[in-house]
């Protein structure tokens, strides 16, 4: 596994769509065990365009949430994708996903989540809006909650500003 440099320095900022995403994985306690999240978000609207949920935290998990970033998004070669240094960001699959197609990679640097502020402040938005007062009593319970969050609560708040950008650049 490689480390690629900082390269967003702590700049949440965005000109336009799909030119910098900043992604991480969470763990939603429920009585069945951990189950994990890993959302990507777009700096420019603080959309979530791409997630996953699995009870394995790997590259896997990750994988599938840019893969429907991918799909739902379409960026143009040079996006900027910003993670932490965790196993499941710097395996070889993921990496050749990125290089695939063109994206530039940036990390953070070893135990500092300053360099991720963005993500950090949207789970803690997702778990005091979503999970803090909930009882999960199985994990289907929670997959649910937190589609329903995502899907239909956070993203439908900021989808008619974004959708109003995307026509802007057509």
């Amino acid at each position: 596994d490689s480390f690629a440099p900082n390269r967003l320095n702590r700049d949440f900022t965005a000109a336009s769509p799909n030119t910098r995403w900043v992604t991480d994985i969470t763990a939603i306690p429920t009585a069945e065990g951990w189950l994990y999240l890993a959302v990507i978000l777009d700096l420019f609207s603080r959309m979530v365009v791409g997630w996953a949920m699995d009870v394995n935290e790997n590259e896997h998990l990750v994988t599938l949430a840019l893969q429907m970033a991918l799909a739902r998004r379409h960026p143009a070669a040079g996006l900027l994708h910003h993670s932490d240094r965790g196993g499941e960001y710097t395996s070889l699959g993921y990496q050749a996903l990125l290089a695939a197609r063109g994206i530039e990679v940036s990390m953070s640097r070893t135990a500092n989540c300053y360099d991720n502020a963005a993500m950090e402040s949207f789970f803690d938005t997702l778990k005091s809006e979503c999970v803090v007062r909930t009882q999960f009593h199985t994990q289907a319970q929670a997959r649910s909650a937190i589609f329903e969050y995502l899907e239909c609560f956070y993203n439908c708040l900021l989808y008619t500003s974004d959708a109003a950008d995307d026509l802007t650049r057509v």
